[in-house]
C-alpha cells in the first residue's frame, strides 16, 4: 500500500452524492437482480456509466476502467470496488439486462420515484424529440421490440449514418426528465406525438391535480387536433400558417399591449381553430426583435449579392423593343424580397443596314435597347418584417381563470429546458462515442443511461438553484459576474482541483480532502448535507472534517 496516495474527486463527488441520495442504485438493483458472484451490481454499473458521462473526461464507455483509475471509489461507491470491475463486459451485460427488462418502463419508474423524492411540480410537462446518429455495422436483435436500424441522416446529408429518434418529457420545475421513449430511425414527429398522446391522456386522467402539456410548434398540427382537444396544452402556433400573420399584423396596430416585463408584452385573441376554442397570445419581445433584425440583415446582404450578379447579366443583354427590357427587369425584381428598383434608364444601340463604318446619313435597320437599374433596400418591407418576426403566437385551450396569460407565457418559455438537455447529451465530452456498439438492444440501454444522466444533472442543478434563489446568494459565472441561476455544466469546472489525499501509517489510514477554495466550499454547502459529508466539509461555517480509520488487526 502506498504511504501517500492522491486521487481526483472534483465534481464527481457531487454526482455520486445525488445518485445515492435519490436511491438510484438500490432501485435499479431491485429491477435488475445482482449476481452474487459479481462484485459490481447492475445499479453500480449504471452509476459508473453516469459518472463517466457527466465526468466530461472525453473517454468512451469502453475506457471506464481508465476513467476510474485515479478516483476514490470507496467514497464514490463503497469499499472493495476497483477500477477494473467497470470493464466493458460487465457494462455490456448490464445494458443487455436493462433492454430485456424494458428500458422505457424502467426509466419511467425511476424518474417518477425521483420526482416524488424531490417534490417536483408535475403540472406542466414539456415534450420534444431529437435524434442521435450512429455509425458502423449492427448485429440484428431477435427481440421483437428491438429498435430498427435504418440508414441515412437527411439533416446531416450523411447516408452512412444511422439515426434513432428519442422523445423526452420533462417537468417545468427544473427540467427533470420523467418519460423517455426511443423510436426507430426516420420516425416522424407527427407519428411520435400521436403514439404518445394516448399515454399522456391516460397519465393526466389519473392524477389528482390538473396536468398540462407544453410543446413546440411541431406538435400543433391539424392531425394532432383530436388528441390536443382532450388535454390542456400550451403550444407555439407555426408561423407557416397564414392565420398567424393575419392575427399578428392587426395586433401590431392595437394599442392595448399588456406588459409582462420591461422587454416582453402581449395581446390576447379569442378564436376557434382546428375545432378548438382557444386563447391565442401574440407575444412581442425585444430579444426576438433583435434576432429578427440580425437575421434580416444577413438575408438582405445575401440578396444584395444575388441582385448584383443578376443585374450584371441583365445589363449585358440587348432587347429589341424597350418594353421587353422593362419586362425583363420586372421579372428579375419580382423575386426580390428585401430590395426594390429605385430607378432605371434605357440606352439605345442602333443597328444599320450596311456593313462597315456608317456614313453621315446611313439607313437604320433597327434599334436594340440596354437597361440599367439602381436598387435600394425596401425599408418599409424590412421594418414590417422586423415587427412581425419579433412576435410569436402561443395557443392554449386552458381557461384564463385557470391559468393567467403571463403564467402561460412563462410556462412556454420553459420549453427550452428540453432542448438544453438534448444539447448536454450531444456534447462531444458527454458520452463520447457511446453509441459505437454493435447491438440495437445495447443502444436502447445506453439511451436509458444517458437519460438517467440527464435526470441526475437536472436534479443537481435544481438543488443548486433553489437555495441560491431562496437566500439571495450568487456564484460567479463564466465572466466572473455573480449569477443566481448557474448551469451545472459551468459549475462542475469550478469544482476542478478537489483531491482526496490518503496517508497510510502503520495501523492507521488518514483521509483528507484538499485544495478546497472558498467558492467550492460555498457551492458544496448549497448542494446539501450528503455532498458535504462525501467531501468532508461541515454543512455550516467554522468547522472542518477529516476521516481517520483504524486498520489494526485485532
Amino acid at each position: 500500500m502506498e504511504p501517500i496516495r492522491v486521487e481526483r474527486l472534483d465534481h464527481r463527488g457531487v454526482i455520486a452524492s445525488v445518485i445515492k441520495d435519490v436511491g438510484l442504485i438500490d432501485m435499479i438493483n431491485a429491477r435488475l437482480m445482482p449476481d452474487a458472484q459479481e462484485v459490481l451490481t447492475p445499479g453500480e454499473a449504471v452509476a459508473g456509466m453516469i459518472l463517466n458521462g457527466l465526468g466530461f473526461a472525453h473517454r468512451p464507455l469502453s475506457l471506464t476502467p481508465q476513467f476510474f483509475a485515479n478516483k476514490p471509489l470507496d467514497r464514490l461507491f463503497h469499499d472493495g470496488l476497483a477500477a477494473e470491475h467497470f470493464n466493458r463486459f460487465k457494462l455490456g451485460r448490464t445494458l443487455d439486462e436493462a433492454s430485456t427488462s424494458g428500458c422505457d418502463a424502467l426509466f419511467q419508474e425511476l424518474a417518477l420515484a425521483v420526482w416524488a423524492h424531490e417534490g417536483s411540480d408535475q403540472r406542466f410537462n414539456h415534450l420534444d424529440t431529437t435524434s442521435f446518429s450512429r455509425t458502423g455495422e449492427y448485429v440484428p436483435d431477435r427481440h421483437e421490440h428491438a429498435i430498427m436500424i435504418t440508414p441515412g441522416d437527411s439533416k446531416g446529408h450523411r447516408p452512412d449514418l444511422k439515426p434513432v429518434v428519442w422523445a423526452l418529457r420533462v417537468s417545468q420545475d427544473g427540467g427533470v426528465p420523467g418519460v423517455s421513449k426511443r423510436w426507430d430511425g426516420h420516425t416522424s414527429d407527427l407519428h411520435v406525438f400521436q403514439e404518445r398522446a394516448q399515454a399522456l391522456m391516460t397519465a393526466f386522467e389519473h392524477t389528482p391535480s390538473p396536468r398540462y402539456l407544453v410543446a413546440d410548434a411541431k406538435r400543433y398540427h391539424q392531425d394532432n387536433a383530436p388528441h390536443l382537444k382532450h388535454m390542456g396544452f400550451i403550444s407555439r402556433v407555426p408561423s407557416t400558417l397564414s392565420v398567424v400573420s393575419q392575427v399578428i399584423r392587426p395586433a401590431l396596430e392595437w394599442a392595448t399591449w399588456h406588459p409582462v416585463d420591461d422587454t416582453i408584452r402581449y395581446q390576447r385573441v379569442e378564436l376557434c381553430h382546428y375545432g378548438m376554442a382557444q386563447r391565442w397570445l401574440v407575444v412581442y419581445s425585444q430579444a426576438a426583435f433583435e434576432r429578427a433584425t440580425a437575421r434580416l440583415k444577413k438575408a438582405r446582404q445575401r440578396e444584395d449579392e444575388a441582385i448584383t450578379k443578376a443585374l450584371f447579366h441583365l445589363q449585358a443583354q440587348r432587347f429589341p423593343p424597350p418594353e421587353a427590357a422593362h419586362d425583363a427587369l420586372a421579372a428579375v425584381a419580382q423575386r426580390w424580397q428585401y430590395h426594390q428598383v429605385e430607378s432605371s434608364h434605357l440606352t439605345e444601340h442602333p443597328r444599320y443596314a450596311g456593313k462597315g463604318r456608317p456614313t453621315p446619313r446611313p439607313p437604320r435597320k433597327a434599334s436594340a435597347w440596354q437597361i440599367q437599374a439602381h436598387v435600394r433596400p425596401a425599408d418599409e418591407v424590412i421594418k414590417d418584417l422586423q415587427q412581425v418576426q419579433a412576435c410569436v403566437v402561443l395557443g392554449t385551450n386552458i381557461g384564463a381563470s385557470e391559468w393567467s396569460d403571463p403564467a402561460a407565457i412563462a410556462a412556454y418559455k420553459s420549453q427550452s429546458r428540453v432542448a438544453g438537455g438534448f444539447r448536454l447529451l450531444k456534447d462531444p465530452l458527454c458520452f463520447v462515442s457511446s453509441l459505437f456498439v454493435n447491438k440495437p438492444s445495447r443502444i436502447e440501454g445506453l439511451l436509458m443511461v444517458m437519460t438517467l444522466a440527464l435526470l441526475v444533472y437536472s436534479v443537481t442543478q435544481r438543488r443548486l438553484r433553489q437555495p441560491l434563489a431562496a437566500h439571495h446568494q450568487t456564484v460567479p459565472n463564466q465572466i466572473h459576474q455573480p449569477t443566481t441561476s448557474p448551469t451545472v455544466r459551468w459549475v462542475f469546472p469550478l469544482l476542478d482541483g478537489i483531491h482526496r489525499v490518503r496517508v497510510t501509517i502503520p495501523g492507521h489510514v488518514h483521509d483528507r480532502i484538499e485544495s478546497l477554495t472558498h467558492v467550492q466550499i460555498n457551492i458544496l454547502r448549497l448542494l446539501g448535507n450528503a455532498v458535504c459529508h462525501l467531501d468532508q466539509i461541515s454543512p455550516v461555517e467554522g468547522c472542518s472534517m477529516s476521516v481517520k480509520r483504524d486498520i489494526r488487526k485485532h
